[in-house]
């Protein structure tokens, strides 16, 4: 099995384990009922099988269906002709990406910065504190649903895993998880810092932290994407390596 089907079929996994997975044909959309966001509810192919104009189209209706954007992130090469039948439906290119993954004979260690401690949440009043954090980090409204929290306590009830970094006097700089382990393999996601405590070492730290407690609970391969070229240098640091590519595509 080749790596691009592993880290695919992780893929599938992930969007399985969603509160209400649809299957349709040869995809599977991951459903979750309370959020719409176009970024939790997508889909992807399943490695190997044929796809046709048809099962475009009937996934299209799938989304429409649960009025959900129709939208797919899948790795290219586990689906050659998929990305030609979408264009001609009409969907359009997102984003390209090329993955990064790290083994346990490839990750090295970052130390959190002086005075900033790396813990996992615990209570639910971490899992907000992270996650407004990361929203903040990313340019959102720096708050918390329950819906958030409960996403991060059912993720890490399945085996998944979170790390948050707490600055010295106590308010939380950021965080980061990674999904739980199918086959060995998990995504690791969300790695975010706030932008008064950038530039200091704590995504390299949350990377590496989060990506040692996969190792450690048994996980043979990490992998995650860069948004960019500082991201890119930051996980290369913990050593993460680019291994393949990615398309985001969806139809307005």
């Amino acid at each position: 099995m080749t790596l691009d089907v592993r880290i695919q079929q992780s893929v599938v996994a992930n969007l399985s384990s969603r509160p209400a997975p649809v299957r349709t044909g040869p995809f599977v959309i991951g459903v979750d009922p309370s959020v719409d966001s176009p970024g939790i509810n997508y889909a992807t192919p399943l490695p190997g099988l044929e796809i046709s104009r048809a099962d475009v189209t009937a996934l299209v209706a799938a989304f429409r269906s649960y009025a959900r954007k129709p939208r797919l992130e899948y790795v290219v090469s586990t689906a050659p002709g998929l990305e030609r039948l979408l264009l001609d439906a009409g969907f359009t290119v997102e984003e390209r990406h090329e993955y990064l993954v790290c083994t346990p004979g490839t990750i090295e260690q970052l130390p959190a910065p002086g005075g900033y401690t790396l813990r996992e949440p615990i209570t639910d009043a971490d899992r907000a504190a992270m996650i407004a954090a990361q929203n903040a980090a990313f340019g959102g409204d720096p708050i918390s649903t329950d819906a958030d929290i409960a996403r991060i306590a059912a993720l890490q009830a399945r085996g998944g895993i979170a790390v948050m970094a707490l600055a010295p006097d106590g308010t939380c700089a950021g965080g980061g998880q990674a999904v739980p382990p199918n086959d060995g393999v998990s995504e690791v996601a969300g790695i975010a810092v706030t932008k008064h405590h950038r530039r200091r070492g704590i995504a390299g730290a949350m990377t590496a932290e989060i990506t040692r407690r996969l190792f450690v609970a048994g996980a043979e391969i990490a992998w995650l994407e860069a948004s960019g070229e500082d991201s890119w240098r930051v996980y290369e640091r913990v050593g993460y390596r680019p291994t393949g590519r990615r398309l985001y595509i969806a139809l307005d």
